[in-house]
């Protein structure tokens, strides 16, 4: 109504003020331009603005009392406003919205359809929208189909050594088959998760994580130990690490539990006191634990706690990715920075207590410093760190690189496929392609945050930050590891590393973040205003 009372509102002018209502959530894309066009019709510019009602009827925005503004004041006139050199796009536009739903179906638009008006003609109803296999971000399936590819030609030959290892009695031949069925198998599975809408996310997330969970507290119990650290459920010729589905299903559920509580997220404290003997004979205490840690913070907790013992850095990676996730899901930031120092506090008392693999992460926290504090070029090869032999292999490659095939480090290294494929990479395609390989992980975070910026609602915006944050922080922990930045974390590049469970949960959750994408495209999310974002 302010739009359409507004006099000398300029046609620029309404734009801007109808893309605000865009961006706190009001009007969808699809509806901006409908929305201009009647704000123009009824009082673009000059006096006699004629004002008209906007109202939401189960997510469909609709507009009514439309009447055009006259260049002499004379509002309701609809021949006072035919002739204007922008009449007939803007009455095409509005008889497209009435087509579409968007308009009510008034009788100052059916003076419009009659026939001789060819250029206000009634539009055909839409066409039902065509299948198609592969829909949502174009550009997000132009990244995975690039580190698909990259992903057979690392693993291709970065298993040579395996391939050679009496031992195994396997081929390169067979890795690669083993790559392909992963690929192609994960690939069909996200090609039909991102059909799913998000509504069905909403629902599976509770099954899901708790699901996740009593998996990956199973594995400690029946699975299988490597290096140390039980991680894997055998399932015949295949292992299952719980842990990847874990940290997609923490995702899925923290985004469900922030989304359902905009309406008062800034009113929550998540954070009780330390005083643990209070909580339950304090009735503030009691609040806090009932309206924001046990819906929002524990099901973090419990996810790093049951994750920390097997794989310290990837409980770390979940914390992270929630903690960014409740900064834009309008956490109190007094809050969050508690969180920060009951974390700070939470490493003291593992590394005091010599809890979990705290000893494997303290030696592996001495090697780093070591290596950044004394001269290593004395050293022989074989007392040579995987970092070190990473870091010599980079060196190898240096802009160009040695060529497909060509690595002399890949028989030094211990996992070359999997903990330091990003070396590998580098040493076989040099430096730039390495540099446009961080690009595209780079570009996966971007590409979520144009998502985002166009749900309108918290839960598939929070969905896809979390998943392209979680993705975009294992690749850069991989990354920075392989250049002696920070200690070893055994994480796995995404995509492209050689490992069945990471690929699967990967492809899974790129499947969610297209799926949204997807549905922005089809404007079909749900629009609760009690999950807007930008609720106050």
């Amino acid at each position: 109504q302010q739009l359409g009372e507004g006099a000398d509102l300029e046609e620029d002018h309404v734009e801007f003020l109808v893309q605000r209502f865009v961006d706190h959530g009001i009007v969808t894309v699809a509806e901006r331009d409908i929305l201009i066009a009647a704000a123009v019709f009824a009082g673009g510019c000059g006096d006699g603005a004629a004002p008209f009602v906007i109202q939401r009827d189960g997510g469909m925005m609709n507009i009514s009392n439309l009447q055009p503004r006259s260049p002499s004041g004379d509002a309701g006139n609809p021949e006072a406003a035919i002739g204007g050199p922008n009449h007939i796009t803007v009455i095409d536009q509005l008889l497209h919205g009435l087509a579409d739903g968007h308009i009510a179906d008034s009788e100052f638009l059916h003076q419009f359809r009659g026939p001789g008006e060819s250029a206000c003609e009634t539009p055909e109803a839409p066409e039902k929208h065509k299948f198609r296999l592969f829909t949502g971000d174009r550009v997000l399936w132009i990244i995975v189909a690039a580190l698909a590819v990259i992903s057979v030609l690392v693993v291709y030959s970065s298993t040579a050594k395996m391939a050679y290892d009496a031992h195994t009695a396997r081929s390169t031949a067979h890795f690669l088959r083993q790559q392909l069925l992963l690929l192609v198998g994960s690939l069909l599975i996200m090609v039909a998760v991102q059909k799913i809408n998000c509504r069905i996310y909403n629902l599976l997330a509770r099954p899901a994580y708790f699901l996740s969970v009593a998996l990956t507290v199973a594995v400690y119990f029946i699975g299988a130990t490597t290096n140390g650290a039980a991680r894997w459920i055998p399932l015949g010729p295949f292992q299952f690490q719980p842990s990847e589905a874990l940290k997609v299903a923490t995702v899925l559920f923290l985004a469900r539990q922030l989304a359902g509580r905009q309406s008062k997220i800034d009113k929550i404290r998540i954070v009780p006191t330390w005083k643990f003997w209070t909580w339950r004979s304090s009735p503030v205490q009691r609040k806090i634990w009932r309206e924001g840690t046990r819906p929002i913070l524990l099901p973090v907790v419990v996810s790093a706690m049951v994750i920390f013992p097997a794989h310290t850095s990837s409980a770390v990676l979940v914390c992270l990715a929630s903690w960014v996730m409740m900064l834009i899901g309008r956490v109190r930031f007094g809050e969050l920075m508690k969180l920060v120092g009951w974390g700070v506090a939470a490493i003291v008392v593992i590394m005091t207590l010599n809890l979990g693999r705290s000893e494997t992460a303290e030696g592996r926290v001495s090697t780093w410093i070591h290596l950044w504090t004394k001269s290593q070029t004395e050293k022989p090869i074989e007392h040579l760190s995987d970092t070190e032999r990473s870091m010599i292999a980079i060196y190898n490659g240096g802009i160009l690189g040695e060529g497909a095939g060509q690595s002399a480090m890949r028989v030094e290294m211990i996992h070359p496929e999997s903990d330091y494929a990003y070396a590998f990479f580098v040493e076989e395609y040099g430096f730039i392609l390495a540099v446009l390989l961080l690009m595209l992980y780079l570009w996966v975070f971007f590409r979520g945050i144009e998502i985002f910026r166009r749900c309108g609602t918290a839960f598939p915006g929070l969905l896809v930050l979390g998943l392209a944050l979680l993705i975009t922080c294992q690749a850069l922990l991989h990354i920075m590891v392989t250049v002696n930045l920070i200690p070893e974390t055994g994480q796995t590049l995404p995509l492209i590393s050689r490992g069945g469970s990471s690929m699967l949960f990967t492809m899974i959750a790129f499947g969610m973040i297209l799926s949204v994408s997807r549905q922005n495209d089809e404007q079909s999310h749900d629009t609760p205003r009690s999950e807007s974002i930008y609720e106050k």
